[in-house]
């Protein structure tokens, strides 16, 4: 009877086996789909996202892109199609947040569109700006209504830039797995949750700062010395997740209702971070302060 009773209890293992690889699997493919959304979420929205538009012309649509994001070591194009000889375009611009007049810059015709050359700025600085394109048919305002902010940073080694955008974007991952786990497969999540902060130390709080050193000279902008929005979405997360890894490490059981409430919540407070968009409230360079400040723009030759 023993014998029969360990041959039956090997066959229910056996058979739980398969049952579990696929439950695995559905919670990674569950996890890899929300982190891609968040990724094109991220990737859609924000301060430094081109501004899409389009303008109408003798009865053809022309699409747009508008530069909200430049290096301070080239100047920024912005590039509207060019419908025909007939029609002449200016930008005008004005450092943000300032009291300057705008300043007109004319646009040339290059390859079948029309580019004007905005000049580059310090790290942080940003510029305000707008297009009248003069067609036989009236002035055609772009944007119609509103302004574009470009905002200008230095050159980020690529070598840092790009570990840094993996990692987070990999933290996200194991974080959203390790809360379905929770949810629905308890198994393993202590060492999930240690790669998730793992992750994100490194991505976060390591190679986060150190690419903002690079853009705009200043390794930490957020809580306490200052409100960069994106520093301190980063310093949400990493807290929320070390206090998760620190119930888990209390030895209680990965399976208890504590356990998987505290993360739960840090995957919760996660996602919600990560719909914010990137970048916003950022470094901004207040131009008062710099030296020999004239309170206003030179225009490029």
């Amino acid at each position: 009877m023993a014998t029969t009773g360990h041959i039956l209890s090997a066959m229910s293992m056996t058979e739980q086996r398969p049952r579990r690889t696929r439950l695995s699997a559905g919670l990674w493919l569950g996890a890899v789909i929300i982190m891609l959304a968040a990724a094109d979420f991220q990737e859609r929205t924000g301060p430094t996202k081109e501004l899409d538009g389009s303008f109408e012309l003798a009865g053809t649509t022309y699409d747009f892109e508008l530069l909200r994001s430049g290096n301070t070591d080239a100047a920024a194009p912005v590039i509207v199609p060019d419908p025909s000889p007939d029609v002449q375009g200016q930008v005008f611009f004005k450092r943000y947040p300032t009291d300057d007049p705008f300043a007109p810059l004319p646009m040339e015709s290059v390859g079948g569109e029309l580019q004007g050359l905005l000049p580059p700025q310090p790290a942080a600085g940003k510029l305000e700006y707008y297009i009248v394109l003069h067609t036989p048919e009236g002035e055609i305002r772009l944007p119609a209504e509103e302004t574009v902010i470009i905002r200008f940073k230095d050159p980020v080694p690529v070598g840092v830039l790009v570990p840094h955008i993996i990692l987070m974007f990999l933290a996200l991952l194991l974080g959203v797995r390790t809360a379905l786990g929770a949810l629905f497969y308890p198994v393993g999540l202590r060492r999930l949750a240690w790669t998730t902060l793992g992750l994100m130390t490194i991505g976060g709080l390591i190679l986060g700062p150190t690419v903002q050193k690079y853009a705009f000279g200043a390794f930490w902008t957020g809580w306490p010395y200052g409100y960069d929005l994106t520093d301190n979405k980063t310093l949400i997360m990493w807290v929320v997740w070390v206090g998760a890894a620190f119930v888990l490490g209390r030895k209680r059981s990965e399976r208890s209702g504590l356990s998987r409430g505290s993360i739960v919540a840090a995957a919760a407070i996660m996602m919600m971070v990560y719909l914010i968009p990137h970048s916003l409230r950022g470094s901004e360079l207040d131009y008062s302060q710099l030296e020999g400040d004239t309170s206003r723009i030179e225009t490029s030759k």
